[in-house]
């Protein structure tokens, strides 16, 4: 399984754990420049929930969360921005979904980070 299937699945997940949970899912991949994609952008109650999703098939190199570089939260900060200033949303939040496949399912939703 390459990369971009592994992620894609992991979005797909991240999608379907939110929407159990109340979220309205409003955009998925929405590109903002070739360094900003927000992966899920998500309605919960009255706030907007820009989501970026990590999956690794095992966490034999490490976390999923730890691949959140400062460069690549800053850049889904400036997408965070751009959305905004379009949309008109007061209340936001940036949320991390973790994913590891094996040995077994793991998804963990970091809120607000």
């Amino acid at each position: 399984m390459n990369n971009k299937i592994i992620g894609n699945a992991g979005e797909d997940l991240a999608a379907r754990y939110l929407e159990k949970r109340g979220y309205q899912i409003l955009e998925r991949n929405k590109h903002y420049s070739r360094f900003c994609e927000i992966d899920i952008i998500a309605k919960y109650k009255n706030t907007i929930v820009f989501v970026e999703v990590k999956t690794r098939k095992t966490n034999a190199f490490g976390e999923p969360a730890e691949a959140i570089t400062k460069n690549k939260y800053e850049n889904l900060r400036k997408g965070v921005q751009f959305y905004l200033a379009k949309n008109k949303a007061k209340d936001f939040r940036i949320d991390l979904i973790s994913i590891t496949l094996k040995p077994e399912l793991k998804i963990e939703h970091l809120k607000n980070i």
